[in-house]
């Protein structure tokens, strides 16, 4: 089941094939697909669209015998029926000689433990509960260089900055293993838990700090508001960076942090905003529905 939508993108339909928890907050979902080879992954922070089931349906409903009009036509179902649609990052695939291609999304949770003081949204309860088999939607490239990419450093770059809070982590992870061998990079990734650390992979010469809340006294959800996550802000000021002449900034996670965040790198640090690639992946007290309504 697929359809044109804006080449080179188009859906493509998914099942899951296993489940593997890589942390109190993260868990990795392989998804495989007659039709898994044509997906083209650009590595990276190849992002897509995920549309996911709810409760007691068997696969996800989308309208796509409405062609080029499906998201329209997506809109007008009722909340409870329509997919829900989530935006999530290729964390990796796998091409098989025999074309059975493996894509893995990891996923951030959040409220699916119990007593959470806020309840797990509808991408978390699924994929905390997500099986064998389960049926999906995506919306992916066909093509590797896609503009769903965004970490495109300038050829004369020589000092990557990066920061990312869990929900950018998967993002931060490939493109850790996407630099090339020597590569200067400073990075700050944000967690819940300690236990949420990753060992991590990469050719590039990276000075990596995990920034924990909890040892922090943070708590909660990934810090975010108006003026972003202190312990994030307090890093970032308190580093010494590298000398660089073309450094090149990619910040992803929660809005309001990434927005102060790349004040600071601007501001403060002088870097080119051009040079500054900046995602907000989600945004404390909205849900991506009313992001996208605010677009």
């Amino acid at each position: 089941m697929t359809t044109a939508v804006a080449a080179p993108f188009r859906f493509f339909a998914l099942h899951v094939v296993r489940t593997r928890r890589l942390g109190p907050s993260m868990v990795r979902v392989t998804f495989t697909g007659r039709e898994a080879h044509a997906f083209a992954s650009g590595g990276r922070d190849q992002s897509l669209s995920l549309f996911l089931p709810h409760p007691g349906q068997t696969e996800p409903v989308l309208p796509l015998e409405a062609g080029d009009n499906w998201w329209h036509a997506w809109r007008e179902l009722p909340d409870d029926v329509r997919a829900v649609m989530r935006s999530y990052t290729v964390r990796a695939q796998r091409r098989t000689p025999d074309g059975v291609d493996e894509i893995d999304i990891d996923f951030a949770l959040h409220g699916v433990e119990p007593g959470a003081a806020t309840p797990a949204g509808p991408a978390s309860r699924w994929a905390a509960g997500a099986r064998a088999g389960d049926r999906v939607l995506v919306l992916g490239p066909a093509i590797a260089d896609n503009t769903a990419v965004r970490f495109r450093p300038p050829a004369d770059t020589d000092l990557v900055v990066m920061w990312a809070d869990e929900t950018a982590l998967p993002a931060a992870s490939a493109i850790l293993e996407w630099l090339p061998p020597g590569t200067r990079a400073r990075v700050w990734l944000e967690v819940q838990h300690a236990a949420d650390r990753l060992e991590l992979t990469t050719p590039a010469d990276a000075d990596i700090t995990w920034l924990v809340r909890d040892e922090h006294g943070t708590g909660g959800e990934a810090t975010g508001g108006v003026e972003g996550s202190p312990m994030a802000l307090d890093a970032l000021r308190a580093a010494q960076l590298p000398d660089a002449t073309a450094p090149y900034a990619w910040i992803a996670g929660e809005s309001g942090c990434v927005k102060a965040l790349r004040r600071h790198l601007v501001r403060e640090r002088a870097f080119d905003r051009k040079r500054v690639t900046f995602v907000g992946y989600w945004r404390r007290g909205l849900t991506e529905e009313q992001l996208r309504e605010q677009a």
